[in-house]
């Protein structure tokens, strides 16, 4: 296994480019960049972190524009994730902006939703997040994904933590940005460390989304 030692500055320019010029002529260009600056690195870090979160999935570097009106083809970030049940696990990923590093789940069925949605009325089991967002939040993780304009149907839009339930997705984000460390053996700890600080917060999702 090659060890993990940083995503090179050629990463975060490679990506400043591509969202210059997301074109087929760039990215055949500058390909063997995006495979030794951004490919190579990546599955080094989610490497060296699998035997403790899980493997983790790349994500392909192509987008899927069937559907969609904007047409570029590649995206302009790499991101890999550790799934630990459905939409549910760890997030990290490079681009222009630097290093990103999440948690939580980004998706919900029906059933899923509404169980979650249970345990957040609950009085013990809604509480106990409360107090692990806060934790987090007062760590520097910010409290992301997609939320009803209103109360969720059946729910009163009075309920003290009506602001959680309009969650139809939860997740938690920190930037590292252009800290130097990105650039280095550091950040491999640095991930560790904050998946495994969210680690409260997953297992909460995973013991309440049922369905």
């Amino acid at each position: 296994m090659t060890a993990f030692t940083g995503f090179p500055m050629a990463a975060l320019d490679f990506y400043d480019d591509l969202e210059m010029d997301n074109t087929k002529s760039y990215w055949e260009a500058h390909k063997p960049t995006y495979n030794s600056a951004v490919a190579a690195p990546m599955k080094a870090l989610t490497a060296e972190l699998a035997d403790e979160f899980g493997a983790a999935k790349i994500f392909r570097p192509y987008r899927d524009v069937r559907f969609a009106k904007d047409k570029t083809p590649y995206k302009t970030a790499q991101g890999a994730f550790v799934s630990k049940g459905p939409s549910t696990g760890w997030y990290v990923q490079v681009g222009a902006p630097g290093v990103r590093v999440g948690a939580g789940f980004y998706d919900a069925s029906t059933a899923r939703l509404a169980s979650v949605r249970e345990a957040i009325v609950h009085d013990r089991h809604g509480a106990e997040l409360e107090e692990i967002l806060a934790t987090l939040k007062s760590s520097g993780w910010t409290l992301g994904g997609h939320t009803l304009k209103t109360a969720p149907r059946g729910y009163d839009v009075d309920h003290p933590r009506i602001e959680l339930l309009r969650h139809k997705s939860m997740t938690l984000g920190k930037d590292y940005g252009f800290e130097p460390f990105i650039h280095t053996p550091e950040l491999l700890d640095r991930v560790r460390s904050d998946w495994r600080e969210t680690r409260p917060f997953v297992d909460w999702v995973l013991a309440h989304a049922k369905g």
